[in-house]
């Protein structure tokens, strides 16, 4: 799909290294992630996973040619909502150089737009505290906090804050 001057596409093997480099990029992610090359093997073993998941899509926006955004779609079914699908975004990241131009809201648009093909009845996402300036941009495109979410860790002590 083409949205302005930005095309959103599912990411290939390619993408790989661009995307992992976007999700290292802010002081959250830069405590999390590796995008030293060649990347770690876990990378390699959850692209496959999330590309061979028929409910998971991990779509990338391009702008002139190159890698502008990226986050990863899921659908869940569920018996809430009589039964009904949701969707789930999740790792939303947009480039540094490209961050205030309109990106990340074509994204999530994009994301909501093939929830509403799916049939799904919600789009939920999570954000970190951390990032206020996110939460503020999730808001302007309609997005309400209306629960409050939680995390258990269960990967303690692998040196990831």
């Amino acid at each position: 799909m083409t949205e302005g001057n930005q095309i959103f596409r599912s990411a290939v093997r390619a993408d790989l290294e661009g995307i992992v480099g976007m999700l290292a990029d802010d002081h959250l992610g830069r405590t999390r992630e590796n995008p030293d090359l060649p990347l770690e093997r876990s990378y390699e073993e959850a692209f496959l996973a999330i590309s061979q998941d028929p409910n998971n899509e991990l779509i990338v926006a391009e702008r002139n040619g190159n890698l502008a955004g990226v986050l990863q779609l899921t659908f869940l079914p569920s018996l809430t909502y009589r039964g009904s699908w949701r969707a789930m975004i999740e790792g939303v990241r947009v480039a540094a150089s490209m961050r205030g131009s309109g990106v990340g809201g074509g994204l999530i648009r994009h994301a909501i737009g093939l929830a509403e093909e799916k049939g799904c009845r919600l789009v939920q996402l999570t954000t970190d505290k951390g990032r206020p300036d996110a939460v503020r941009f999730y808001e302007s495109l309609g997005f309400c906090t209306t629960h409050e979410g939680m995390k258990l860790r269960l990967d303690k002590g692998d040196g990831i804050e």
